[in-house]
């Protein structure tokens, strides 16, 4: 069990919420209850009530609670102790990633980096998801967040920091598109509103060839916010990562399709060229990042 368990652990003991937690931890609901189960597994006992709403600490999770803000206070301490100075690093570093991205990752990143390297001078670009590989790729950009390719090209290097479902989203208004109580759907009716390009594209174009359905192509759009929008809108079911309808302010007006099998979460973390990492700048934002 290391130091980022306890941090979850924290976080879901002060929420009481599996949801909130999940949201304020950037981790999807399932994951945060499979990292739930496995510290119980290495604890040897239950810590939380799953009986009750909200969450309550078992007796044995309260002593484990006691036990986490404990270690965790030791080892900030620690590391005043060893010196946690500030740097005296300078120079300019470009990142670019998505909107979505920069709600969900980049403000606890760059606050726990501009806190150690306030001489940096951090120029950051936002736009179309499906655009930050190739920026790191040109060189456009020193340092992406990005969801990882299914192949990624040589001399780049992933750092991988959260998961993030692929989910189908449908309109929430009864009757729009497809009705709220049905279970057999045929797909090669249903209006589809996807992305252009990009690796959601590519998974959910696999999802359909094998199941030999040519989709009913509504719209296709550059970048995943704007297919919440239109899917809220009533004009079709979409695909989007799960992070990205969490920070929709039209996420109350969709809802989520139980569709089986579920497609391939994405990976979303750090991506560079490889042979820069050694550079200082690189180097201490990837340092940062695995904190």
């Amino acid at each position: 069990m290391d130091y980022k368990d306890l941090q979850v652990f924290l976080s879901l003991s002060s929420l009481q919420h599996l949801g909130k937690a999940s949201q304020q931890l950037h981790m999807s609901a399932s994951t945060l209850s499979r990292r739930l189960a496995r510290m119980e597994e290495e604890a040897g006992a239950q810590l939380f009530s799953r009986d009750s709403s909200p969450l309550q600490l078992t007796a044995a999770g309260e002593l484990f609670r006691q036990h986490a803000e404990q270690t965790l206070l030791s080892w900030e301490q620690l590391r005043s102790a060893v010196g946690t100075q500030v740097s005296d690093l300078s120079g300019r570093l470009t990142l670019y990633c998505s909107v979505t991205a920069s709600y969900s990752f980049l403000a606890d990143l760059l606050s726990r980096f501009r806190e150690k390297y306030p001489q940096v001078d951090l120029r950051i670009h936002t736009g179309d998801a499906a655009e930050s590989i190739p920026r790191v790729e040109s060189g456009e950009a020193d340092v992406v967040i990005a969801a990882r390719p299914e192949q990624l090209a040589a001399g780049l290097t992933f750092k991988a920091m959260a998961a993030s479902p692929l989910l189908f989203i449908a309109p929430r208004a009864p009757g729009a598109v497809l009705p709220l109580n049905q279970t057999e759907i045929d797909w090669a009716q249903v209006p589809m509103v996807l992305s252009e390009s990009g690796l959601a594209r590519t998974r959910v174009n696999r999802w359909f060839a094998a199941r030999n359905i040519a989709p009913h192509i509504y719209a296709q759009v550059t970048g995943n916010e704007a297919i919440v929008s239109m899917v809220a809108l009533g004009v079709g079911v979409g695909v989007v990562p799960e992070l990205v309808l969490r920070n929709s302010p039209m996420a109350g007006r969709v809802r989520v399709l139980n569709v089986q099998p579920e497609l391939e979460p994405f990976a979303i973390g750090l991506c560079a060229q490889s042979q820069r990492l050694q550079e200082p700048l690189l180097q201490a934002l990837w340092k940062t990042a695995a904190i």
